[in-house]
């Protein structure tokens, strides 16, 4: 069974490309939400950000304290990858186990990713996808649907790769643009992947 990775920027549209591979029946891991969940659930991984970033990482009830960690790592590099140092292992060997229990006759799968090349993660796929979007729509979807300003979102996306960078290591291009169909080109691989599972 194929391993496909999907990635993109902050706002690029990786999720509603994502929907369209799921409306055509390929399970969709999404690396970004599992890692939320397991930061919640996972023993070892709770112990660890208590160790690195504080108790406060946690309220009473649980449930992880985003602002504070936030605060800590996007203000520093070094912070960002002690939290992804200990972040991405868990969520590989959540991929792995949901990966294991797929049906046979599943043609293949999709990783979704924000951080697909900065984890490395995408050597355990056998194809990744870059998603683009112009920079200014981006920005006008990101501060809207996250409530944030240019500032904030300028900063999220120096911590990411460039999308220059990651063309470099992507096998496949789709454009998000008002000009191009989203579902046309998840049409056009999917029909390609298909083709390598047959």
């Amino acid at each position: 069974m194929l391993k496909i990775g999907i990635t993109g920027g902050i706002g690029s549209g990786k999720t509603t490309v994502c929907k369209v591979f799921e409306t055509l029946g390929i399970p969709v891991f999404y690396a970004d939400t599992v890692a939320k969940q397991i930061m919640t659930i996972d023993a070892i991984l709770i112990n660890g950000i208590k160790e690195t970033f504080g108790e406060q990482s946690y309220f009473e009830d649980g449930s992880l304290n985003n602002k504070h960690i936030a605060n800590i790592v996007f203000a520093d590099e070094n912070e960002l990858a002690k939290l992804n140092a200990l972040v991405h292992p868990a969520v590989f060997r959540a991929f792995d186990q949901w990966d294991a229990n797929l049906p046979k006759n599943t043609p293949y799968s999709v990783k979704e990713a924000a951080l697909l090349f900065e984890s490395g993660s995408y050597k355990m796929c056998d194809k990744n996808i870059l998603v683009t979007a112009p920079h200014h729509l981006k920005m006008a979807w990101v501060t809207r649907r996250d409530q944030v300003n240019e500032a904030q979102v300028l900063a999220r996306m120096d911590k990411q790769f460039s999308d220059k960078q990651k063309l470099k290591m992507a096998d496949f291009v789709i454009q998000n643009h008002p000009n191009t169909s989203i579902i046309l080109q998840v049409l056009d691989l999917h029909q390609q992947f298909l083709k390598q599972t047959e």
